[in-house]
């Protein structure tokens, strides 16, 4: 099933010496160290395990499981710095999708979009987690090479698989630059070949781009054909994803026009054929997700296997509270928290009839739109973020839940692992996501693509949220097929598009800097900290290079109106 869990077992037994080797994760590389050589590279399965690190650095939080101590990030809260939940606090709460009221480790500051390089831990752990993966990635870069697979008697069993580890590094290196190019813009680089005493070099937020660009154009014809990988690993179609969402976005972060590059790519993902929207969008996010066809790219959980507070885990569990699993099966029992809910402007996207949540149509099976996935029965709940005082308030019931995350199989039934802890795998790459680009990049003047090519797109995405046409299922409403008209279509139509298919999925402050609506012009609650949201300085497109990083290399330059 999800095979690439079982090869973090072979790196338990080594994951202190692999930590150590990180040190104070001062954006160094993984210290060449004889004891890591000897325990983990003399056995293919040692190689293998490693890999199964760089997948697990985006989804897991340490080396035990469950939160259970040891975590990759020295100083961290071991439940607050996966690499997913961090995204969330970033990309997600900063905008006009989520709230949680909470103000540990900054993340009232990302609330309000009041943070400097010191007041928010997550703005550092993100930062340290993507150089931590890098290094992960460069280490396996190191040493899966022809001339250390023959020195340790390991060319003859590796030498069919090793471009296959070196390329999918790689894309994971790429992914986390490309990640830093978009929240913390010129970073320091690294790679396999810098030195262990060596102080990096900031490149600039070109430099970022054009490397991570590189490497995935250099790399495109060593990964697996479509498919061919195991589940949990990556194949060309990621590779052609990642390029698109880089190009779309590159007029934003590095001021150049490749929208007819994001086009080309977008439509290669859509075109070949072997990933596919699913037939059901509620699918996408359940427990047996990791039979869905969609996701080109999943980050891999498993609820005894690969237990974390972070990853889908937060997603269930943060944005349900207990007596929520009365009215549907959460999949998590009484263990949800009470976090998260969703902004009034989330709920506005959508129809208000679709809104409502019917006891009895739990999957809200009689919706127009399946997509409006909200809680809105608890006693006393109520749209609104605030009190009747109007103020920020931590009481649940004050904004509506978001539920299209659910620890249960498409049957909904729980799933062998139980209850503690969930089994959704994260889709960080899907088609659905592809689609949407794809549209955006013809109207923005990608040419040999049509307006009605980005209508024929739009409109599959409508028609599968809706249900209707050839998405039709019995028992499911589908009376109203959601396609719009040419005359409809707009970029404004695509970011609200973006927000109701792609709400929690991390990519929502991206696409609101790209559209222009992030910092100014467009406010959501509490932006600010003003209860209706006002507009805040430009600077808050970047994120600050965080402040420990600062003081460990003097030469790094702070993002303008950090300093």
């Amino acid at each position: 099933m999800k095979k690439i869990i079982s090869s973090l077992f072979i790196l338990f037994f080594v994951g202190a010496c692999l930590v150590s080797c990180l040190g104070d994760l001062d954006t160094m590389p993984l210290d060449n160290n004889q004891l890591v050589n000897e325990q983990v590279y003399k056995t293919k399965d040692g190689y293998t395990g490693v890999l199964a690190k760089c997948y697990a650095s985006l989804i897991l939080t340490g080396q035990k499981g469950g939160d259970g101590g040891d975590g990759d990030l020295e100083g961290a809260n071991e439940g607050y710095s996966g690499y997913v939940r961090l995204l969330f606090y970033l990309q997600e709460m900063s905008t006009d999708n989520f709230l949680m009221p909470s103000s540990s480790n900054g993340l009232r500051k990302c609330l309000n979009l009041q943070w400097d390089a010191s007041n928010a831990s997550v703005i550092t752990w993100t930062y340290q987690r993507l150089y931590m993966s890098i290094a992960y990635c460069n280490e396996l870069l190191r040493e899966c090479t022809e001339g250390k697979l023959q020195g340790r008697g390991l060319w003859d069993e590796m030498k069919d698989e090793y471009l296959d580890y070196r390329a999918e590094a790689r894309l994971i290196r790429a992914y986390c630059y490309s990640m830093l190019c978009d929240l913390y813009g010129g970073v320091p680089y690294v790679d396999e070949h810098t030195g262990v005493k060596e102080i990096p070099v900031q490149y600039t937020r070109k430099q970022i781009f054009d490397f991570a660009e590189s490497e995935l154009l250099a790399i495109e014809s060593e990964l697996k054909a479509p498919g061919a990988n195991e589940y949990g690993r990556v194949d060309r179609v990621a590779d052609w994803f990642l390029l698109s969402r880089m190009y779309l976005n590159a007029e934003s972060w590095i001021n150049e026009n490749r929208y007819q590059d994001a086009y080309t790519y977008a439509k290669k993902v859509i075109t070949d054929g072997h990933y596919q929207l699913a037939s059901d969008y509620r699918e996408i996010f359940l427990a047996d997700n990791n039979t869905c066809k969609e996701i080109i790219w999943p980050l891999v959980q498993d609820g005894l296997r690969a237990q974390s507070s972070a990853g889908t885990n937060f997603y269930v569990k943060a944005f349900v509270n207990g007596p929520m699993d009365e009215l549907y099966r959460t999949g998590v029992g009484s263990r949800g928290w009470g976090n998260v809910r969703a902004k009034t402007t989330l709920v506005d996207a959508f129809d208000a009839d679709d809104v409502v949540f019917d006891t009895d149509d739990t999957w809200g099976n009689g919706k127009k739109d399946k997509r409006a996935q909200f809680m809105t029965a608890l006693p006393n709940q109520v749209k609104e973020t605030w009190d009747v005082n109007l103020d920020m308030t931590s009481t649940f019931t004050c904004g509506f839940g978001y539920i299209k995350w659910r620890n249960v199989t498409k049957n909904d039934q729980l799933c062998a692992s139980g209850d503690a802890y969930t089994s959704i795998d994260f889709p960080l790459f899907r088609m659905g996501d592809a689609y949407l680009m794809a549209a955006e990049a013809i109207l923005r003047g990608a040419s040999g693509g049509t307006k009605e090519e980005a209508l024929g797109y739009v409109n599959e995405i409508r028609e599968r949220a809706y249900m209707s046409g050839k998405y039709a299922k019995d028992g499911v409403r589908s009376d109203v097929s959601g396609k719009i008209t040419l005359d409809e279509l707009s970029l404004d139509f695509i970011l609200s598009e973006r927000q109701k298919e792609l709400a929690s999925e991390l990519v929502r402050r991206t696409d609101l800097i790209r559209f222009g609506k992030f910092t100014k012009g467009n406010n959501w609650d509490w932006k600010n900290g003003a209860r209706l949201g006002e507009d805040v300085d430009d600077k808050y497109k970047l994120f600050p290079i965080p402040e420990s990083e600062l003081t460990n290399n003097p030469a790094l330059q702070q993002n303008d109106g950090y300093k």
